[in-house]
């Protein structure tokens, strides 16, 4: 019997992700009929990848019941009937995609040719409120810079502007509760192929943003840049108003270079375009990001580069990280710390190499030294490849994700904390901004970090951190060694690091630089 007791002998219950990298490394094929019972878990039902192939997949794996669960304890059980629905929409979704890309072609060719009229800058009333759009299709965020960018950016629009109101496709951690956040969600088209969605999810912003706006007074609208998407120009554009456009490095780079090419990269080149030209100020983290734009014919009057930031009270050495040295049994050990979303260009599995590098060069900081590396993501399999290699698995804690409001207290538990960053794999300047230096900065901690564009720019060698070569483990391992070594270093370096985020990189401060670039390009009130 597979039933004992109302539950099932061998269930498995598994993540979207945990099925896709089954299926990346050619383990699925083991799986199949292997369990009595499946259950998928997901953010959202509503907006889950792939679902008529995820359904089958799941459908594969269990002899008797499987099901799909999303957060908000809404259930799909996966049957025949579920399977030919999903089918029929597939179906009609594929009929569909020659319509979409002529209406995103023609909003796109009609937008451009309001660009070629020449009209005067917008005015902007700021004592009115400014409406943050964050139009990413990314959902139940726990952790990240992204988080940090917009809260830190929405949270202070305040000190300066009318009440800031965010228009989101999710709630984001970190948002000041007294702030309104209304949300528009995309519909349930589309999600069986890649990038259509996103696509897609400009006519719905187009149909609901206006009613949810009809009754408000509205400064500026800000967007974090998301792929595929116009729609904080065409609502700009719609009611006259300023649009200033957050521009993090171009998604089509990113995605050529650290994953695979667009499927309708031409699209994305010319909204990329568009969106450049038609903002009022462009808010760039770096002078590489201020480059590239001055290369694609952006005109340097309307960029800003203004580098990320922290909230230095959030972030600060009068933060308790005891709890968290017990947990992992750190108590009286040198502890080197590392957080962030372990994506291809933060170094993780570098600072992995060279911390199995330094115990094995240096046996004695085996019992006395641990690495705490607090986050997941793309690299964490070579992560724990390089610790397996060194044999270093048992001096180094990988906490996974944990939520935003707990990373202050993880990185207090650190007495050194580590930036490895990585160049860019075409060799063109590293163009981004690492919100993780900032917080290190700001907990006052014995920074390593890589000595590379922004980086090397913010920290000063031996004034703010110990700055090293980029991508070179044995460099990188030398750096942590000097700060084990030296206490005293650690706490000269991390108290001139404090000083100098507090004086010039706070989220406020940030935010600012923002409204001032507005005032000087459009007239305001």
């Amino acid at each position: 019997m597979d039933k004992l007791g109302g539950t099932y002998q061998n269930p498995k219950l598994l993540t979207f992700q945990e099925l896709r990298r089954m299926v990346l490394d050619g383990d699925f094929l083991k799986n199949i009929f292997r369990f009595s019972f499946v259950q998928l878990q997901t953010y959202s039902l509503q907006s889950l990848p792939l679902p008529l192939i995820v359904s089958i997949l799941i459908r594969l794996m269990s002899r008797n019941k499987c099901e799909i669960i999303d957060e908000a304890g809404n259930k799909a059980s996966i049957g025949f009937s579920w399977i030919i629905r999903l089918s029929k929409d597939f179906i009609r979704d594929l009929f569909s995609i020659p319509f979409l890309l002529k209406r995103v072609r023609s909003n796109i060719t009609s937008l451009a040719h309001n660009q070629n009229t020449l009209q005067p800058l917008p005015d902007s009333n700021l004592l009115q409120s400014p409406v943050y759009l964050r139009t990413d299709l990314f959902y139940g965020l726990s952790a990240g810079g992204s988080i940090c960018h917009i809260s830190g950016v929405f949270n202070n629009l305040n000190h300066f502007t009318g009440k800031p109101l965010m228009i989101s496709t999710d709630a984001i951690p970190l948002i000041r509760p007294d702030l309104e956040c209304l949300h528009i969600y995309p519909e349930k088209a589309f999600h069986d192929f890649r990038d259509l969605p996103k696509i897609n999810f400009n006519f719905t912003f187009q149909q609901q943003a206006p009613g949810l706006l009809a009754n408000k007074d509205v400064s500026f609208f800000y967007q974090r840049y998301s792929l595929y998407n116009y729609s904080g120009l065409q609502l700009a554009l719609s009611r006259n108003i300023p649009f200033i456009l957050e521009y993090n490095g171009s998604e089509i780079w990113i995605n050529k270079n650290w994953s695979k090419p667009l499927k309708y990269e031409k699209i994305a080149e010319q909204i990329e375009k568009i969106n450049l030209r038609g903002a009022d100020v462009v808010v760039v983290v770096s002078d590489a990001s201020r480059g590239e734009l001055l290369e694609r014919g952006i005109e340097e009057e309307k960029i800003l580069v203004n580098p990320n930031g922290v909230d230095s009270e959030i972030y600060s050495p009068e933060v308790d990280g005891s709890e968290i040295r017990r947990k992992y049994n750190l108590e009286g050990k040198s502890v080197i710390g590392f957080i962030g979303t372990f994506d291809k260009w933060h170094g993780a599995e570098v600072l992995a190499k060279a911390f199995g590098l330094l115990i094995q060069q240096y046996p004695q900081y085996r019992d006395s030294t641990r690495l705490l590396m607090i986050g997941n993501g793309h690299t964490m399999s070579e992560v724990q490849r390089q610790l397996e290699a060194y044999e270093v698995t048992r001096e180094s804690i990988l906490t996974g994700i944990v939520p935003q409001e707990e990373g202050p207290a993880h990185l207090a538990a650190c007495d050194i904390l580590a930036s490895p960053h990585v160049p860019n794999p075409d060799g063109t300047p590293f163009f981004g901004s690492p919100i993780k230096l900032f917080e290190y900065m700001a907990m006052g901690k014995g920074i390593v970090a890589s000595d590379l564009d922004q980086i090397g720019e913010v920290l000063q060698h031996d004034h703010t951190a110990r700055l090293v070569k980029p991508g070179d483990a044995e460099s990188l391992m030398h750096g942590l060694k000097s700060l084990i070594d030296n206490p005293e270093t650690r706490k000269r370096l991390g108290e001139a690091a404090r000083r100098e985020v507090v004086a010039k990189y706070t989220w406020k401060e940030h935010t600012r630089k923002i409204i001032e670039k507005l005032k000087e390009r459009c007239p305001c009130d």
